[in-house]
């Protein structure tokens, strides 16, 4: 005996890790993007202040500044911040003309501020500057005329750039952990929403769990609007499977019902030493077929139509079953009108069983004409195919009868009696239905089969 292998069925990966990478991914580009432009933000508003202060000191410069009787420059008043008088404070003055010593402020030393007079800037010039080795500069130059005097004078002020580096890289340092903090909580948030939206799902799960182990045959657990229609269908699924197992346990049942009784005359006449025995056995054997014919074609309308959406074409199905049956009674004439587009939720296979039944008794018991009607009444959501034919009819009291199986109303033709049993209940497994009634156009019978309109 060959071990039981467990099956895994195949998968395309977890959907919280789905919903989790996609929260991660646009987590990541928001902070990002919000993350860059904050910083350019500040880092611009910071040294915006740092320049509007160097363009005070300036202005200040411009507004202190008078020309000797020497022709030389000299402030009227001391720049209020200490730092000019302070050798290498970090922020240093110097006002330059051509013909004329650089006038620096007392904290350049002996160093000097590098003037570029190949231009000349009627507003404040800002610009960075490494002319000092490690100290690098904030510089802001402007070029001006001062009454008395026909020199073109540089006027330069520089601060050494470390408190603004300092400022932007302190706000960047608490930018980034304030992000990083803001990711992580995002990112946690994120895990639990998916955790706990994720919920209802695993608690059908659980659901479909405890059915199998109490034997309950429906998800009755309340669950969220967007997971009704899960359960919905999965109840379906349920109630259909047990009416599938219903019908295969009904169809067992009346099957075994059904030889029990051929097999126990066989059994008697057997057992009996009967002289007829060789008679009872055929007579009983075809009995016994007859009821074996019947399921199987119940059980294979039954079986197909669980695999999925039925749909076949009720014309071409039509025109293949007259071409076989033609051959069989070339001398019958068979008419064929109707909707020619007409397409019902039934398999191809059943649809030609049971209207090869149909045609094939219509031309079998019918007096030589034949006439197959498609969809004459337009019904939205059936459809009927008429047969009818100029035979004697059936009488309405018999009507019911002759669908039971194996009830035949002219012994003298060969036959089994199950065509119409197995028309009528194919017919009824797709959701359809089949009525005998009298053919007004050629007087015999009328069978009309009823089947759902596929969608």
């Amino acid at each position: 005996m060959e071990p039981i292998v467990a099956t895994t069925t195949s998968h395309t990966g977890s959907l919280s890790r789905r919903m989790m990478v996609i929260a991660a991914a646009w987590i990541f580009v928001l902070l990002l993007g919000g993350g860059i432009a904050l910083d350019r933000t500040l880092t611009s508003l910071v040294t915006s202040n740092f320049d509007n202060q160097l363009g005070y000191m300036l202005t200040a410069m411009m507004g202190s500044t008078e020309i000797s009787s020497d022709g030389e420059v000299y402030f009227n008043r001391p720049l209020g911040d200490q730092r000019f008088l302070e050798p290498n404070s970090g922020l240093y003055w110097q006002i330059s003309g051509k013909g004329h010593e650089d006038y620096p402020s007392r904290s350049l030393w002996d160093r000097n501020l590098t003037v570029h007079a190949d231009h000349f800037d009627m507003a404040p010039h800002i610009y960075d500057s490494n002319q000092f080795k490690g100290e690098p500069l904030r510089v802001m130059e402007r070029s001006i005329i001062l009454p008395g005097s026909d020199t073109r004078w540089t006027f330069i002020v520089a601060e050494s750039r470390k408190e603004l580096d300092d400022q932007i890289r302190r706000f960047r340092s608490i930018l980034i952990w304030s992000f990083v903090v803001l990711g992580l909580g995002l990112l946690l948030m994120a895990a639990l929403q998916t955790w706990y939206g994720l919920g209802p799902l695993r608690r059908v799960r659980l659901a479909i769990q405890r059915m199998r182990t109490t034997g309950a045959n429906r998800v009755t657990e309340p669950l969220p609007l967007e997971v009704q229609p899960l359960v919905q269908e999965l109840n379906g699924l349920l109630a259909h499977s047990i009416k599938q197992a219903e019908e295969a346990r009904t169809h067992a049942g009346n099957l075994a019902h059904a030889l029990k009784t051929p097999l126990t005359v066989v059994m008697n006449a057997a057992t009996a030493h009967a002289p007829d025995l060789a008679e009872t056995v055929i007579r009983e054997a075809a009995v016994m077929r007859r009821q074996v014919d019947h399921h199987l074609a119940r059980a294979r309308a039954v079986g197909r139509r669980a695999v999925g959406q039925a749909r076949a074409n009720v014309s071409e199905s039509t025109e293949a079953v007259l071409r076989a049956v033609t051959r069989l009674y070339d001398g019958t004439r068979f008419d064929l009108d109707g909707n020619r587009d007409a397409v019902v939720s039934i398999e191809r296979q059943d649809l030609d069983e049971i209207l090869g039944n149909l045609i094939e008794n219509a031309a079998k018991y019918g007096g030589g004409s034949v006439f197959v009607t498609i969809d004459p009444t337009k019904e939205p959501t059936f459809c009927e195919i008429w047969v009818e034919d100029d035979g004697m009819g059936i009488p309405e009291e018999e009507r019911e009868r002759i669908f039971d199986r194996g009830a035949r109303l002219d012994t003298g033709k060969p036959g089994t009696g199950l065509g119409l049993a197995i028309v009528r209940d194919v017919a009824e497994i797709y959701g359809g239905g089949v009525r005998l009634e009298e053919s007004e156009d050629l007087g015999g019978l009328l069978v009309k089969l009823r089947l759902p309109r596929a969608g």
